[in-house]
């Protein structure tokens, strides 16, 4: 762990049945760490706590079935929480929904997607935040972002501005925990590229989730608050080069999402060369 989190303390992922979330378990539980599993895909949550009871023993191990988007829920878990495993010192705010679509898609999508994705991990962080910082340790809140919430890339309009609200919205939370005296928990934001998640057969440019964890901590280490993951088709220097070109449509008065217009084509490919 790299001497951010250690055996005895308590880490707790939503979204944690599969993907990224089931990776963070197992690393974490090999760690000596208790963990708390949040999902709703019950047999994949089952299956993965019976895998990680084996590990670190059924008295440091919590899974439940709680809906991140029920604030209520979340904050009641928050109470078990502590009461079973003293503070927090890691919250994961993993759990994701890729319901949603174009700009023109029904209203409902968009809402699903926001209660998941945004609001989800908003609900995790105002539950489990105020007893973190009550603690005398270092505590950890990691809010796994896209980029997609950076390049906006079309196809998804709904997931790509849900990632967009929550990377601000960490942006935010992290500046606010920097002015705060003596406050020992920093905010971070994960941004994984192309992960092979799910039940998704792995494709040979894809990351494993495995690579990702390790990403993430190795990040968290070196107190990084952007921690974006290549993969193994696009590269850091590539990651950059798209981020900045994002940015420059502003300043240079180009047409909105010009990496995608045909007019553009040759200016950014001369951008990317550079």
């Amino acid at each position: 762990m790299s001497g951010t989190l250690k055996a005895g303390q308590t880490a707790v992922v939503t979204g944690a049945a599969l993907g990224i979330g089931k990776a963070a378990v197992r690393r974490f539980a090999e760690a000596g760490l208790r963990v708390v599993l949040i999902d709703r895909a019950h047999d994949e949550l089952a299956q993965v706590a019976s895998e990680i009871a084996a590990t670190v023993g059924p008295k440091n191990i919590l899974a439940t079935s709680i809906d991140v988007t029920d604030a209520a829920a979340m904050a009641r878990l928050a109470g078990e929480v502590t009461t079973r495993f003293g503070t927090v010192s890691l919250l994961m705010n993993n759990a994701v929904t890729r319901v949603g679509g174009g700009v023109l898609s029904p209203i409902e999508n968009w809402r699903t997607a926001f209660e998941v994705n945004f609001w989800g991990a908003m609900n995790g962080v105002n539950a489990f935040l105020p007893t973190m910082l009550k603690a005398s340790g270092r505590g950890y809140i990691v809010n796994v972002g896209s980029k997609q919430g950076i390049t906006n890339p079309p196809g998804n309009a709904a997931y790509n501005a849900t990632k967009a609200a929550l990377k601000f919205y960490t942006e935010s939370l992290q500046h606010e925990l920097r002015g705060r005296a003596g406050c020992n928990v920093t905010a971070h934001l994960l941004v994984p590229g192309w992960t092979t998640t799910g039940t998704n057969e792995h494709k040979p440019g894809a990351w494993l989730p495995e690579q990702v964890v390790d990403r993430m901590l190795n990040g968290l280490s070196n107190d990084d608050f952007y921690i974006v993951c290549p993969d193994n088709e696009v590269s850091i220097e590539m990651d950059r080069q798209r981020i900045l070109w994002a940015a420059t449509d502003i300043t240079d008065g180009r047409p909105a999402l010009s990496r995608w217009h045909g007019d553009f084509g040759d200016a950014f490919k001369a951008f990317r060369l550079r």
